[in-house]
C-alpha cells in the first residue's frame, strides 16, 4: 500500500484553509491527516507500506517524513518531479508490475478503516480499483499487472477527474470495480462538515477514523474540549456513520459533479 502525500510545510500545506487558518496550524492539520492516513493503513497492509512523498528537498533528509516512516515501518520513495499524472504512474508502476499495489491519498480522514480494508481486499480480485471522491476525483487507485492510461489526458484539479479516468479505462478494454465513495476535506467548508461528522462519532462508541486530526481540531476550538482516549483502529463493520454515509451516498448523482477534484491529498 502507498500512502502518496506532501510535506505538511507552512505556506505549503492545505493552502485553501488559510483564509481561516494560520499557516502553522494548517500544516498542522496536514500533517495529522498523513499520520491518521498512514495509522489505518498500517493497519490494513502490516508489510509492504509505502510512504510517497514530496518536499521542499529530497523527501529522505525531511525530518517529517523520516520520523513517521519509522513510526510506521514505511519504506520512504521519492514522487519526483513533473505533474501529478507523472508523479503517481512513476510512483505505481513498478509495484503494480510487482504484485499489485493500492495508492492512497491523505485528504479523507474520516475515511473508516474498514472502507480502506474493502479497497486492499478488491485488488485482489481485480486488476484495477478506484475509491471515488464526491467532488469528483478520487482518493485511491490499486493497480494489478500492466499499468493502464489513467494518467494522461486528465484534467487534474477538476470536478471530471473520475469521470475521464473510467474512459480511459474503457478506451483501453480494461475494467475496473469501484469503492465506497467519501468525502475529502480541502475547503472550509469541507472542515466543518468533518467537524460536524465527528461531533456525531464521538458521541457514540464507534472507533475513531482519525484521532490525530481530532486532537488537532479540538485544540484549534472547532471540536469541543473534552478528554478523548484513543482507541486502537479496528475494522467496525456495524459503524453507524458508515452506514449513513452509505445511504446519504446512494441518493447522490452519479455524474460526480462538485467543485473540482484531483487525487485526494496531493
Amino acid at each position: 500500500m502507498i500512502v502518496f502525500c506532501r510535506e505538511p510545510a507552512a505556506r505549503h500545506a492545505k493552502t485553501r484553509l488559510l483564509s481561516h487558518l494560520g499557516a502553522a496550524d494548517a500544516a498542522s492539520l496536514a500533517k495529522a491527516f498523513v499520520v491518521d492516513t498512514l495509522a489505518k493503513a498500517a493497519t490494513v497492509c502490516r508489510s509492504d507500506l509505502v510512504i510517497a512523498g514530496t518536499a521542499e528537498s529530497r523527501v529522505t533528509r525531511s525530518p517529517f517524513f523520516r520520523s513517521v516512516a519509522r513510526r510506521f515501518h514505511a519504506d520512504l520513495i521519492d514522487q519526483g518531479a513533473g505533474a501529478l499524472g507523472a508523479r503517481m504512474s512513476r510512483v505505481l508502476e513498478p509495484f503494480a508490475a510487482a504484485s499489485g499495489a493500492l495508492l492512497i491519498g491523505t485528504d479523507l480522514p474520516s475515511l473508516p478503516v474498514v472502507a480502506l480494508r474493502r479497497l486492499y481486499g478488491m485488488l485482489r480480485r481485480r486488476e484495477l480499483v478506484l475509491g471515488p471522491s464526491l467532488d469528483g476525483g478520487y482518493y485511491a487507485i490499486g493497480v494489478r499487472g500492466a499499468m493502464p492510461p489513467v494518467f494522461h489526458g486528465i484534467r487534474w484539479g477538476s470536478a471530471r477527474v473520475f469521470e475521464q479516468t473510467v474512459q480511459s479505462i474503457n478506451r483501453a478494454g480494461r475494467s475496473a470495480a469501484f469503492g465506497p465513495a467519501w468525502y475529502d476535506v480541502d475547503r472550509w467548508s469541507d472542515l466543518m462538515l468533518l467537524c460536524e461528522h465527528l461531533k456525531r462519532i464521538e458521541s457514540t462508541k464507534t472507533v475513531h477514523p482519525c484521532p490525530a486530526t481530532a486532537n488537532v481540531l479540538r485544540r484549534l476550538g472547532l471540536l469541543s474540549p473534552r478528554e478523548y482516549i484513543t482507541r486502537k483502529i479496528e475494522t467496525v463493520d456495524n459503524d453507524r456513520t458508515y452506514a449513513l454515509h452509505k445511504a446519504r451516498l446512494r441518493a447522490l448523482p452519479r455524474d460526480g459533479r462538485g467543485p473540482g477534484g484531483g487525487v485526494a491529498g496531493v
